[in-house]
């Protein structure tokens, strides 16, 4: 396939995505949505992803949200007053609904980003620590992968990091500089549409650390130089793949997964 058929295959996703043919217009993180307000969503969408490790996101979410409403455990989404807690309060109020499914690990990956949030600014909060880095994805890059990184256990690795990323510019509003080094999150999802768009064999269907690295940096070959930043296409990827790999011709039916009625595009 030539670059160019390539990039006019992934405008095409985009486009498709936009006009809601892909399904899922609901996203895990919208059970937030009405239920957070605007100024607390950098620390509950940060802490929750935190825990957004090989689990249903849309189960997570939904579980986040009600531990939000309780007023009895809202306290868990605030770093401070979690990094002072103790590790057996915070467990019963991870438990309760169900927001922490491993009653040891979770906990302590939860009270270490927390505490790691705490002391990066003077806030103690997640607004406090993207204005720490100047909300500059390379700083904020090689404090939490690098130089700070087992305080940021799961978060700071690359799948859930960049995904945070594009999180918390999509609900939060955040303007970043260097965006375009927010690279997709390659689950698994994003590594079958990648294949299935030949950009990558199926030899990285194994899903390796060397798998995601691999798929991260042929999405940020492919599109250096075309206006669009790897992560503007995760979602309509991941959508894509749940969706069945509809065809990304312009003379093909669709049969929506969702609304079940067949749409041409």
């Amino acid at each position: 396939m030539s670059d160019n058929s390539f990039l006019e295959n992934v405008k095409r996703l985009i486009q498709m995505h936009s006009e809601g043919l892909l399904g899922g217009e609901i996203m895990p993180e919208d059970a937030l949505i009405g239920i957070v307000p605007e100024c607390e969503l950098p620390n509950v969408l940060t802490m929750g992803m935190a825990l957004n490790y090989q689990r249903n996101s849309y189960t997570l979410w939904q579980s986040i949200a009600a531990a939000y409403t309780d007023e009895s455990t809202r306290w868990i989404f605030t770093p401070l007053v979690v990094a002072k807690s103790s590790i057996d309060d915070l467990r019963l109020a991870l438990l309760e609904y169900r927001v922490a499914l491993q009653p040891n690990r979770h906990p302590e990956i939860w009270k270490s980003v927390s505490s790691g949030i705490a002391r990066s600014s003077s806030e103690g909060d997640v607004a406090g620590l993207m204005e720490s880095a100047h909300y500059d994805i390379a700083c904020l890059k090689s404090m939490m992968q690098t130089t700070r990184k087992s305080e940021f256990p799961y978060l700071s690795g690359p799948k859930i990091f960049n995904y945070w990323l594009y999180v918390m510019e999509t609900y939060t509003g955040v303007k970043w500089q260097s965006r375009e080094l927010i690279t997709v999150a390659p689950d698994t999802h994003i590594m079958k549409a990648t294949v299935k768009l030949g950009l990558c064999t199926s030899d990285v269907l194994n899903g390796t650390a060397d798998d995601r690295k691999l798929v991260a940096e042929a999405w940020e070959k492919a599109l250096k130089g075309s206006g669009l930043a790897p992560i503007d296409v995760h979602t309509p990827l991941w959508l894509w793949s749940r969706a069945g790999f509809p065809s990304l011709t312009a003379e093909s039916l669709f049969t929506h997964p969702d609304k079940g009625k067949v749409t041409t595009l």
